[in-house]
């Protein structure tokens, strides 16, 4: 059975919308009033129904789907899966304002994320591998066409948690959604000090470093990289909060 829509009230756009729907369904979900087994409403619905495009209802559905709340049926739908009872974490991505909030974040992300990339090229599957690869290509084009790369810079960095087979890795990436990404929070060009260019460029070629790393299957690289990649994001935070 779909989840009725039209009954429900739509609420106020949140700061992040993605966020915002994760809160929704997780919401309605926990509570029961959308039940284990049934249909949620298709993509199109939901951006009409919320006025959200369609990257942000599919960022919200990843995220659900990490956290084990609802499964994709490609070609089906999305279903509802019965909660675990079990208290989620909670970081609010709201609430990261300062440089000093991403700079606490950051650490915390180089702690989690260096293991997750040595554990994702113990374990990751060709498919995992080669969607990996899309998301670096796109990013790769939409530098180039000065288009959206924290789409794809986000993506890339779940893939990674995704892959190493734990659900709590994909579960955290998956709350936090491009919240990660620095400068979703602060301005790319502050951040480097110089032009937004240069700055991505450096950002994909660190990409490609951990990519190359999982591809090889050499874990101890693909920790090194990330930690390299993580590292230098805090530390040219650092530089503007100084300047601050």
């Amino acid at each position: 059975m779909t989840v009725p829509y039209e009954s429900q009230a739509v609420p106020r756009r949140p700061r992040n919308l993605a966020q915002g729907l994760v809160e929704n369904f997780t919401g309605r979900i926990r509570a029961g009033d959308i039940a284990p087994g049934q249909k949620l409403p298709t993509e199109s619905e939901i951006m009409r129904q919320f006025g959200v495009s369609r990257t942000v209802v599919r960022e919200a559905l990843s995220r659900l789907q990490a956290c084990g709340l609802v499964e994709t049926h490609h070609g089906v739908g999305t279903y509802a899966l019965r909660p675990s009872g079990e208290d989620d974490f909670r970081v609010d991505p709201a609430g990261l304002a300062t440089v000093q909030d991403v700079l606490v974040l950051l650490e915390l992300r180089i702690c989690l994320e260096t293991e997750a990339a040595g554990l994702a090229a113990q374990r990751r599957t060709p498919e995992q591998l080669a969607a990996m690869r899309r998301t670096l290509d796109a990013f790769q084009a939409r530098l180039r066409a000065e288009g959206d790369t924290v789409t794809p810079d986000f993506e890339f960095h779940l893939l990674i948690a995704q892959a190493t087979g734990n659900r709590y890795f994909a579960g955290l990436m998956s709350h936090l959604g491009s919240a990660v990404i620095p400068r979703t929070r602060i301005n790319a060009a502050r951040m480097a000090g110089d032009d937004n260019e240069p700055y991505l460029v450096r950002v994909n070629l660190e990409h490609e470093t951990i990519f190359e790393a999982i591809r090889r299957q050499d874990a101890e690289a693909a920790r090194a990289a990330m930690r390299t990649h993580l590292s230098n994001s805090r530390e040219r935070l650092r530089r503007l909060d100084g300047q601050r």
